[in-house]
């Protein structure tokens, strides 16, 4: 068998493609994989890393207001549509793979014209600008949200969740390997704060706004502030030593062994992992995003009584207080964690792959 998987631009993106990719190599040994991605973007970094080849294409999004930069998306999509017919005739795949992000656009939309199958993943509750468009000349979608029959044609949906690294699933069981790693008390409660590889800076300012919360040192904090703003924020933890702030993490499934209470932002990605963890979680959705799909993604866990929400707007009021009331009230976490764990789906990227293969066979 051989697969092209083409999309990415964040790790929302990239990190199920690469699921997806080991689920089908442990599965179906010998299929021959080859990734397209976009020039400067994290998959032409990261799917090296995970040990595939990648092409990258010159391509970028569409501004959705009139910009200079929307001057030069016809020729990036010319130029992206003439390199996309060259890797399709060269490596001549079974299937394609779309994982939403400015690649998986052109590289799809060819493939189906030349007659070879497609799939496209949708990891969010409101799909995006580029799956849209898709939708209609792919073969297959695999969605991670019901009701997505309201955007896709219902006979195409299948229902599989997200891909998530196989190591995230079990973290829980690891704990004792986090305290060591992050070098924290196992005797205190662990509120873990991750923001995203950049950051969150409503989520870092609504922290220090709130520092005098955390002065008794009653418990701990593990705070991914993000590249972006590590410099900025670090210096004003610098006298709590129960808060250790970091920029990345690398070993996010020990910082989720840990977190007794989670604040999160609520990409598709961050909440896959959590609902198999079972991480009581308070997520505090970016206002940044097209369509609001963050929001999306969060009600979808409030309507099941499975995560807590809390308006980027009153994160600085509110969230530090809330989260520290969670890890006081042990039954709350409680239910959260059980309900949260009712929507994991720990098979996604197996349920994926056997799709793939099944386009492939056809």
């Amino acid at each position: 068998m051989r697969v092209i998987i083409s999309g990415g631009g964040t790790g929302g993106h990239v990190y199920p493609a690469i699921a997806i990719a080991n689920a089908l190599k442990a599965n179906y040994p010998g299929t021959e994989f080859l990734f397209v991605g976009a020039k400067g973007k994290l998959e032409m970094e990261k799917v090296p890393q995970a040990g595939y080849k990648i092409e990258g294409l010159w391509i970028s999004g569409l501004q959705r207001k009139l910009t200079l930069r929307n001057l030069s998306f016809p020729f990036k999509l010319i130029s992206s549509l003439w390199k996309c017919r060259g890797i399709l005739k060269r490596f001549k795949p079974d299937v394609v793979v779309g994982v939403g992000g400015y690649a998986s656009g052109p590289l799809v939309k060819l493939a189906t014209l030349m007659g070879i199958p497609a799939l496209i993943q949708e990891q969010n509750s409101y799909a995006g600008m580029t799956n849209r468009m898709l939708a209609t000349p792919a073969t297959k979608i695999c969605v991670a949200y019901p009701g997505m029959e309201k955007v896709f044609p219902k006979e195409k949906i299948t229902f599989t969740g997200n891909p998530v690294r196989s190591d995230i699933i079990g973290a829980t069981a690891r704990r004792t390997e986090g305290l060591k790693h992050f070098g924290l008390d196992p005797n205190k409660p662990t509120l873990f704060i991750m923001g995203g590889s950049l950051g969150a800076r409503s989520i870092n300012e609504a922290i220090v706004a709130n520092l005098d919360l955390l002065k008794d040192g009653k418990i701990q904090v593990l705070w991914q502030a993000g590249r972006l703003y590590i410099d900025e924020f670090k210096p004003k933890v610098a006298d709590l030593p129960n808060v250790k702030i970091i920029a990345f993490i690398d070993k996010m499934e020990l910082a989720y062994a840990l977190g007794d209470v989670v604040i999160s932002r609520a990409g598709a990605l961050s909440i896959s992992e959590l609902c198999l963890v079972g991480s009581p979680v308070i997520l505090v959705p970016s206002p940044n995003v097209t369509g609001d799909h963050q929001t999306h993604n969060a009600m979808a866990l409030v309507q099941q009584n499975a995560a807590i929400l809390i308006r980027d707007s009153e994160a600085k009021e509110v969230l530090l207080k809330r989260a520290i009331e969670l890890l006081q009230n042990q039954s709350e976490r409680q239910t959260l964690s059980n309900q949260i764990l009712t929507l994991g789906r720990p098979d996604a990227a197996n349920e994926i792959a056997a799709q793939v293969a099944d386009l492939a066979k056809q």
